[in-house]
């Protein structure tokens, strides 16, 4: 029963998705900067 409330849960996300009613609440505050499209790291000093 608890497998069945689980995939039913899914599969409502999925259907919330595709009809656009999620949103990303991620801000890039978190993302690393890039160098011409790689990623960039800091050299130790």
């Amino acid at each position: 029963m608890g497998f069945l409330f689980l995939l039913l849960f899914v599969l409502l996300l999925a259907l919330a998705s595709a009809a656009g009613m999620t949103a990303d609440s991620r801000d890039s505050a978190d993302w690393k900067p890039s160098d011409s499209g790689g990623r960039w790291r800091s050299r130790p000093c």
